[in-house]
């Protein structure tokens, strides 16, 4: 498999962990690059921060113009609105990433899947279909994309979770994320769950919470 371009930040010399982040729709993996050093992440603990770029395709909601994205969205709607296949196939994008990281040398359970809406839909499902007992699962501003998946997923279910979701989000009301969460929770997930009176964003009180979290895993 042909691996996803990537952008990647150290915070210091030989990383003790690594933290895969997916961008959300018609970004790119440069979208998250300048959180890191908002991070305010100790030096004693380096991390490397790996950013894939998603492929280009065509997005059906947007009228069908192409732009980066790890899947279609075919509606508006909660239900039936991704595009099953395209799921699958940046699912197995991430795991081959998780993959090259642990074979850079990075233990598996040092290893952080992030991602923000349509990256984190991907996280959470990489999640659930993963062959390791990875560090955390960080799902922002997102939801549980294939629902399916959660029963069919033989993933390891131990991990810490961290999710987190604007109040007044427009494009993926919080409440698909809260039903996301509750059903992680139901399945075994320990989850931590976070939501700030903002929109489809990231703001700083959650990028200091991201902080606390990334520095609880990675001790």
């Amino acid at each position: 498999m042909r691996l996803p371009e990537t952008v990647e930040v150290t915070t210091g010399e030989n990383p003790a962990g690594s933290v895969i982040w997916l961008h959300g729709l018609g970004a790119d993996g440069h979208d998250f690059e300048p959180i890191v050093p908002e991070l305010r992440l100790p030096q004693e603990v380096p991390l490397r921060f790996v950013f894939p770029h998603a492929p280009v395709r065509p997005v059906t909601i947007n009228g069908g113009m192409a732009m980066r994205a790890w899947y279609d969205i075919l509606s508006l709607d909660s239900a039936g609105r991704a595009d099953a296949q395209g799921v699958l196939d940046s699912t197995a994008l991430l795991q081959a990433l998780i993959h090259r990281e642990v074979d850079r040398g990075v233990e598996a359970d040092r290893i952080v899947v992030a991602g923000f809406s349509q990256g984190g839909a991907i996280a959470i499902n990489a999640v659930l279909q993963s062959e390791f007992r990875l560090g955390g699962l960080m799902a922002l501003s997102t939801y549980l994309v294939l629902p399916g998946e959660l029963e069919n997923g033989g993933g390891n279910r131990d991990l810490p979770v961290f999710m987190a979701h604007g109040s007044l989000d427009p494009m993926l009301p919080m409440h698909w994320g809260r039903t996301s969460a509750d059903k992680l929770i139901e399945a075994g997930f320990s989850l931590e769950w976070h939501d700030y009176p903002m929109a489809h964003a990231v703001c700083p009180e959650e990028i200091n919470d991201i902080r606390t979290w990334l520095m609880s895993i990675f001790k």
